[in-house]
């Protein structure tokens, strides 16, 4: 019986070793920043051609912010033309860093928006080693609206975000932050877990059990959260800031069909629906920008005017 018992604990040592060793690999390959440079997994689901837009001919600042875990953030801060309240945080996406958002933050600026463009964790010139897809970097766009709120108590701020930007914000909505007074999610996906499920089925062929059990798990013991925090499908449940859900019909990074999961569970006081024809992810604005902006200023201005 005891050698039994003995032959037990091995085999249990041995799974637990295993398991250990998989969900490590797959964390520090999608999720692991090191050199300044984005997470392995980038390699294979981002364009390579893809070159960061020009930056934005206005008058600029360098905002630096302490996160809650002692990490060291950057943005930088926007002045439109003439002075006004209006103000968006605009949140780049996986692998990415702030500079992808500059053209987005040129329109902005044209439209009379003060503009903040951050480096989340881990990506560009913020400090960090691991993304958290959200589940942190939520609580730094948090932040990111006080120290707006600081320099201007009148200010009206919109928190537009791109893939995983748009998972971001609609996690940092349902913190409640002040002066915030609409959201755009361009692409987000219901949870970290059930995409990185999808594309570990669509990369590497293996199955959800027990990966991305093992994955969870070593995510929250190297970043302090688990990929199933991101959880955006929560998020929306509890967020009453009226919000723009945007989703190209031929994304297949993050499931078209992710858009009625998130939509058909939110209960913001006003919400609408842009689906983008042919678009792919992140593609939205780029099959038609004249098209883009003008749905979302028609959302946003009468919440920010």
């Amino acid at each position: 019986m005891k050698k039994f018992f003995i032959a037990i604990l091995v085999l249990v040592i041995l799974l637990s070793g295993a398991g250990y060793f998989i969900g490590n690999y797959f964390v520090n390959f999608a999720l692991k920043s090191e050199n300044n440079q984005p997470p392995q997994a980038t390699i294979n689901i981002s364009d390579p051609d893809l070159k960061p837009p020009a930056r934005p001919n206005f008058e600029s600042e360098i905002w630096q912010l302490k996160s809650f875990d002692n990490l060291n953030l950057y943005a930088t801060y926007f002045l439109p033309s003439t002075p006004s309240h209006k103000w968006a945080i605009l949140v780049h996406g996986y692998g990415r860093d702030q500079t992808y958002a500059f053209d987005y933050a040129e329109e902005y600026l044209k439209h009379g928006y003060n503009v903040l463009t951050p480096d989340l964790r881990a990506s560009g010139t913020s400090e960090g080693i691991y993304l958290t897809m959200g589940a942190f970097e939520s609580q730094d766009i948090f932040n990111w609206c006080e120290k707006i709120v600081e320099r201007d108590p009148q200010a009206k701020i919109i928190l537009h975000g791109v893939s995983m930007g748009a998972a971001t914000v609609l996690m940092t909505a349902a913190l409640n932050p002040k002066n915030v007074v609409a959201v755009v999610e361009d692409c987000g996906y219901t949870t970290a877990y059930e995409m990185f499920t999808a594309q570990m089925q669509k990369i590497f062929g293996l199955p959800e059990f027990p990966i991305m059990n093992c994955v969870d798990i070593v995510s929250k013991i190297k970043t302090g959260v688990a990929v199933s925090d991101a959880a955006p499908i929560i998020s929306v449940t509890t967020s009453k800031i009226p919000t723009l859900f945007i989703h190209g019909d031929t994304d297949r990074l993050v499931p078209f069909e992710m858009l009625d999961k998130l939509y058909n569970s939110a209960t913001a006081p006003v919400k609408e629906k842009f689906i983008v024809e042919g678009a792919g992810h992140a593609d939205s604005k780029i099959i038609d920008p004249p098209k883009y902006f003008q749905r979302v200023f028609s959302f946003i201005d009468k919440f920010a005017d």
